[in-house]
């Protein structure tokens, strides 16, 4: 058998196991509402968690922009494709967020990619959560470094990884995690970090926009700041309802994945217009505290119903609120039967979570009611009695 004819045979296996992934086609806006294949539905699984996707002064902010900048940027940022917009918007990101500077990049993944390739190689260490998200492992298998994953959230275990390691080392650790919902101890971190004389990097994806003052952040919520934790990296697609992603940190750090970074140097840059768009979204997330108060009550009400129902939640006070349901098969079942109701809610199976830890992931935007919250809960509460019956 050929390669190529041994794919639909591994298509057949992933669908047997409850693990086949297909797309759900969306026409119109984001929102709470989506009419999804056609049909009208509640959702539940968006990362627009202040619900600034849709904003009208988001659309208004690109629809000028394109009169002034056109459509596409038309070449890599280091050749002809670095735009006033751009220049601007890492400036004010820089700003926000209390750094030296910041660099846009066109992905989260592709921001990941290049910090772990530019600032390590072989001979180097590197130690991660394991429970980071993709992009940071997939960085470090292209960087060479050598790659140690320590426990979830275990400090005593990443002390002992410390022990013997070469050249130079990097802690990297999601500041929010994306599919548990919870925080990485971040001073905790820091100080580990600090006392092995090794630098510390945050994937703030789930947190920027959402957590810390005005919404800077994880890091900032944590009381931490650019000394402590010199790499950092958000994503723009999330809380900031576009797309994109920065890193910001000292003057030294920006040049360097200038010049060695090659997820940014040959890649076409985002468009000047959509920079312009981002420049929007910040403003509005950090002048409209409600949003984050919103999502609070919010995530509040729904721990709290769903306790009551009996759910197996996970320890997050974040947007992202997993229910633990064990295999892939009854996440699907839940997620269907959710589907049935018109609610959209999705099932997360391995191997993006570990074996026997399958769930749906519910994650809340500042754009949902209270009412839609309840509806939910009575929908699950439903589930959970036939389950039980």
């Amino acid at each position: 058998m050929s390669l190529l004819d041994s794919l639909q045979v591994d298509l057949n296996a992933r669908r047997e196991q409850g693990l086949y992934r297909s797309h759900r086609v969306v026409d119109g806006p984001q929102g709470v509402q989506l009419r999804v294949d056609g049909r009208e539905l509640l959702s539940f699984c968006s990362n627009d968690y202040l619900g600034l996707a849709n904003d009208p002064r988001l659309a208004e902010a690109l629809r000028e922009a394109t009169r002034r900048y056109g459509v596409g940027s038309g070449a890599a940022h280091l050749i002809s494709g670095h735009s006033s917009a751009h220049h601007a918007l890492e400036e004010e990101l820089a700003g926000f967020v209390g750094a030296e500077r910041a660099l846009l990049f066109s992905t989260g993944y592709m921001a990941n990619l290049g910090v772990l390739g530019a600032l390590l190689g072989r001979g180097d260490t590197l130690l991660q959560d394991k429970l980071n998200h993709a992009s940071l492992i997939d960085g470090a298998a292209l960087s060479g470094a050598r790659l140690r994953r320590y426990p979830h959230n275990d400090m005593d275990a990443l002390q002992r990884q410390l022990e013997g390691a070469q050249g130079w080392v990097l802690i990297a650790s999601d500041g929010v995690f994306s599919m548990d919902g919870d925080l990485a101890p971040l001073q905790t971190l820091a100080q580990i970090a600090a006392n092995a004389d090794c630098a510390l990097m945050i994937d703030d994806a789930h947190g920027f926009g959402v957590l810390g003052e005005q919404g800077r952040g994880s890091v900032d919520a944590a009381g931490l700041n650019f000394d402590q934790v010199p790499v950092y990296m958000a994503t723009l697609g999330k809380a900031l309802g576009v797309a994109g992603a920065f890193v910001a940190g000292s003057e030294a750090l920006i040049e360097t994945l200038i010049q060695q970074a090659r997820s940014y140097v040959y890649t076409t840059a985002m468009p000047p217009a959509l920079a312009e768009a981002t420049r929007a979204s910040l403003r509005i997330a950090a002048e409209e505290q409600w949003r984050r108060e919103q999502l609070q009550a919010l995530v509040q009400r729904f721990r709290a119903g769903a306790q009551a129902i009996g759910l197996q939640l996970m320890a997050s006070a974040t947007p992202i609120q997993p229910i633990l349901l064990g295999d892939a098969q009854t996440a699907l079942r839940w997620s269907e039967r959710l589907l049935e109701r018109g609610i959209l809610v999705t099932a997360i199976r391995p191997p993006t979570v570990p074996q026997g830890s399958a769930r749906l992931r519910v994650t809340f935007s500042a754009q949902h009611s209270e009412a839609q919250v309840d509806r939910l809960l009575e929908a699950l509460q439903s589930l959970a009695e036939e389950e039980a019956a």
